[in-house]
């Protein structure tokens, strides 16, 4: 008897089991699920996943002028006569909530957000700004169930007049490498967010320092590239020595022209001038120092503000290769960054005699041009 009662109730529960499983159909309606990812650098993204109906409307007709301020998109909060919320924003798009991920911390119009998945909801107005709601609630149909005290985020910001757009959209219209500018585009408006991410070279610190206790840890190029990217940053100069001082240490250290003009970058940034200098003369006498990289060297030192170190290196670099090309184009360059501009345009005139190719005697014209009216070069 029991064994019959069990069989009934697993053959009960497998039919229901069936019957829960919905077949995968078209979509119905003129909307369809979107979803879109946007990297800010390469290690900050931003997801948003949303429906996207079009602006003409489900009997054929035109929607053109009817999609803002309408029911389509309302204005303020409404009374939607289903969920809970009897004063709801507008879901910023259709059926499901719209929603929006944040892999990092980051800020939204200048205010600050944490890494999470909020419901994206928008609270329109016909006057002034609109309003970006960002809430706890991502699961809730549309925004029936909206609740002001799940509201983690709101930001004002002005729509747009933008050209035709047929099927609501969201893209990200600008993108650098610590910002990016998420827009809402339907019908004749856009509506942006700036998303911006703080602190991202420390972000990148933290990545690097966890990746150089793996693989990445036991090769000594990875650590100079590393000091060279916080170098050219300006940013945490001693963590940027630290790594680069563990590029030359260890069983897997290497001493390269690369590694110590890296670190003697560094020193002169952080001022410590004396010990600079003497780094850059012991990276010169590498054996691996070619003429070439010695006045790359020289130019880094000018950017770096540094022109007296600089003119010593193009110096060296003139001496030791007997004037050959493009020690002379590194007189140049030094010594205009001095403000010697009559001693530097004897150099450009002697350079253009042994420019190699029409690019570079073109340049080498171009700089006796400003050096004759007294003007730097670099």
């Amino acid at each position: 008897m029991k064994r019959d009662v069990l069989l009934l109730l697993t053959m009960f529960l497998f039919q229901v089991f069936l019957i829960a499983q919905a077949p995968t159909l078209p979509p119905s309606g003129d909307n369809y699920k979107s979803i879109l990812t946007q990297y800010i650098g390469s290690l900050v993204h931003v997801t948003v996943q949303y429906n996207s109906p079009d602006v003409t409307g489900p009997d054929g007709s035109d929607r053109t002028g009817k999609i803002w301020g309408t029911p389509v998109a309302h204005y303020g909060m409404i009374d939607q006569g289903f969920g809970t919320s009897k004063a709801a924003p507008w879901r910023a798009g259709a059926n499901e909530c719209t929603t929006i991920q944040f892999s990092h911390d980051v800020h939204i119009e200048g205010q600050p957000l944490p890494a999470g998945t909020y419901g994206l909801f928008l609270l329109l107005s016909e006057t002034g700004p609109w309003t970006w709601i960002f809430s706890k609630n991502s699961s809730g149909w549309g925004s029936y169930f909206y609740d002001p005290g799940e509201d983690v985020l709101r930001v004002n910001v002005m729509p747009k007049d933008h050209p035709h757009t047929e099927w609501l959209n969201y893209t990200f219209s600008e993108r650098k490498s610590t910002e990016t500018t998420l827009e809402l585009q339907w019908e004749l408006k856009s509506v942006p967010m700036k998303i911006t991410v703080p602190d991202m070279t420390d972000l990148y610190i933290a990545k690097l320092d966890r990746e150089f206790q793996g693989v990445a840890g036991f090769t000594a190029s990875n650590f100079t590239a590393a000091a060279n990217y916080l170098l050219e940053e300006n940013y945490n100069l001693p963590k940027a020595l630290e790594w680069v001082d563990r590029s030359m240490e260890g069983f897997f250290g290497r001493t390269y022209f690369t590694t110590l003009s890296t670190k003697a970058q560094i020193l002169l940034k952080m001022n410590q001038t004396e010990e600079g200098v003497l780094i850059l003369e012991k990276a010169m006498d590498m054996p691996d120092a070619n003429v070439f990289q010695v006045h790359q060297l020289g130019r880094s030192l000018i950017a770096l503000g540094k022109t007296g170190e600089a003119l010593r290196i193009f110096s060296r670099n003139h001496e030791k290769n007997n004037g050959d090309w493009p020690t002379k184009v590194g007189m140049v360059r030094g010594l205009s960054a001095a403000g010697l501009y009559s001693d530097a345009l004897i150099y450009a005139e002697a350079a253009l005699s042994q420019a190699p190719d029409q690019v570079n005697k073109d340049a080498l014209r171009n700089m006796i041009t400003k050096l004759k009216v007294q003007k730097d070069v670099n």
